[in-house]
């Protein structure tokens, strides 16, 4: 009896031996996301799902997360970043934070795109695009007898004073496009006399570019400047007092980007959940969680949620110019002594 007792623990022990060194290699990712908080969570979710490797994976605004690469450069923790506006992915490029990667699906991405992967030596790739314009609450509007915004020039206009809500170009990549836009549509100049009159009018900067479809759809703004998807999305939720447009001058927009920061330490599971994130099923995944940004994958059907932008006048962005370090470092600057620090 005891023979039997002593051969079972024996055999359980030597199975429990086996399956250890399984559990202890299980893959995993760690990840930096830069996109809605939504698609961020159902990503790494889904992925996790199908593959079995194990998502680490933080939400931080694109500025955030450029700042947390470039503390841990001498010892990277993180695998991967996605998602956010594509000037700060520049930017980490240029200074030597990334891994150049080019897959072998290129054929299958949009132009716009596969120009990310030439522009940055491989080391960064066209996510998704979408442009900036305004969204309005047409309620908070209507009771304060104001008009609706068509126009970069109509913000400015006193009426508006404290009914504006942006974001710090500092923090929030959505915040930076709008600036670099700004400076190559109108001028340096002359962009910054613009936001000086514009800072008149704004409530507060936000740290994420995210922030003002919520804060106009909830009615603690009159008027957002952001990606336009965002505010279409609220509409879509049942918000319908929320309406949005592009500047009738022209606008900025964003190639969203993705890449493998240099040194990782899970290369084979980035490089996988990276190839998930651009395939047909990664990609889809934005509109199923409201985040309504025109995707880079061609091969599949998009959503009808996605707002077109074929009828917005998109400014020739500079990706090359405006997404050097040195050229953000000195535009924000000048931002924080020109504009910012000025009372409202």
């Amino acid at each position: 009896m005891h023979f039997l007792v002593r051969a079972k623990i024996l055999a359980a022990i030597a199975v429990a031996l086996s399956i250890a060194p399984a559990l202890a290699q299980r893959q995993q990712v760690t990840v930096l996301c830069s996109t809605d908080q939504s698609w961020c969570e159902l990503a790494a979710k889904d992925f996790e799902a199908e593959t079995g490797i194990k998502v680490l994976q933080v939400r931080k605004a694109t500025g955030e997360a450029l700042a947390q690469l470039r503390a841990e450069a001498a010892n990277p923790k993180t695998d991967l970043w996605w998602g956010g506006t594509g000037d700060p992915f520049l930017q980490a490029a240029e200074v030597g934070l990334l891994d150049p990667y080019r897959p072998a699906y290129l054929n299958d991405l949009h132009g716009w795109a596969v120009r990310q992967y030439a522009l940055s030596g491989n080391l960064v790739g066209g996510f998704y695009t979408s442009a900036i314009g305004f969204g309005w609450n047409e309620d908070v509007l209507k009771k304060k007898h104001l008009a609706a915004p068509k126009c970069w020039a109509d913000l400015v206009d006193p009426k508006y004073k404290g009914e504006i809500e942006t974001s710090h170009p500092g923090s929030s990549g959505t915040g930076y496009t709008i600036l670099a836009g700004l400076v190559q549509m109108m001028g340096e100049d002359a962009a910054f006399d613009y936001l000086k009159r514009l800072h008149r009018n704004v409530t507060q900067y936000t740290r994420s570019g995210t922030a003002q479809a919520k804060s106009v759809a909830k009615g603690e703004v009159g008027i957002g400047v952001s990606f336009i998807f965002g505010f279409e999305n609220e509409r879509q939720q049942g918000f319908t007092m929320v309406k949005s447009a592009a500047p009738c001058e022209g606008t900025s927009y964003e190639v969203g980007g993705i890449a493998l920061v240099k040194g990782s330490r899970n290369r084979e599971a980035a490089k996988r959940y990276y190839d998930w994130l651009m395939s047909p099923a990664g990609q889809s995944l934005g509109a199923k969680a409201n985040s309504l940004q025109v995707p880079a994958n061609k091969t599949f059907k998009p959503d009808p949620k996605i707002p077109s932008i074929d009828n917005v006048r998109l400014l020739k962005y500079d990706f090359e110019k405006y997404g050097k370090a040195a050229e953000r470092k000195r535009l924000i600057e000048r931002w924080e002594r020109e504009v910012n620090s000025l009372p409202r």
